[in-house]
């Protein structure tokens, strides 16, 4: 993997987590264009960006969307009836990480410090400080009362250095461990 990154930057490229390397950078196009996006913002593999409406979407820092999460500016529900198409902004905070599988729809403000599900639709505004999860989101808890109820299962035993992932070369041997451990606990946590 490295090696991978490091050709890439050789060649000039610019590299988006998730993102296929024989491809653009969208976010660059993005923010050239007029979407605004902090920094240390990670899209993974399968995400959608609403493409036709992209500058109505502001992302702020240290923002994760998770594989497939889709960020919609526009509903053409009313096209085909009125000859227009709703348009709404929306807004991500700092600190946020948008669960695989989720919807955001147009017009939502998501605050800062946020959790959202996987799967979730969300369709209302986001406080801040909140575990928001399903369809359509609600609010689960509060993120410190979701942090520290987390912190307490983290157990030496549940939990798993950078050796246990694939980007360190994870052995069989260690493999086989996580998967014990899983099975005994039902859970365990990975750097």
């Amino acid at each position: 993997m490295k090696q991978i990154l490091k050709r890439a930057i050789k060649k000039g490229l610019k590299a988006t987590i998730g993102w296929p390397k024989d491809k653009p950078n969208l976010i660059d196009h993005y923010r050239k264009n007029g979407m605004k996006v902090g920094s240390n913002f990670h899209m993974l593999e399968g995400c959608i960006i609403d493409d036709s409406h992209y500058w109505l979407i502001e992302i702020g820092d240290n923002v994760t969307l998770a594989p497939r999460v889709h960020l919609l500016a526009h509903d053409a529900s009313t096209k085909m009836h009125l000859n227009y198409t709703k348009i709404k902004t929306v807004t991500i905070g700092n600190k946020v990480f948008i669960g695989a599988g989720s919807i955001v729809m147009p017009g939502v403000t998501i605050g800062d410090n946020v959790i959202i599900g996987a799967g979730s639709v969300v369709t209302r505004d986001v406080d801040s400080d909140s575990v928001y999860a399903g369809n359509p989101a609600k609010r689960i808890c509060g993120i410190e009362e979701y942090l520290a109820k987390e912190q307490a299962r983290m157990t030496d035993d549940r939990t798993f250095g950078e050796d246990y992932t694939l980007r360190q070369a994870v052995g069989a041997d260690k493999k086989a461990h996580m998967k014990r451990v899983l099975e005994r606990d039902g859970i365990g946590y990975v750097i």
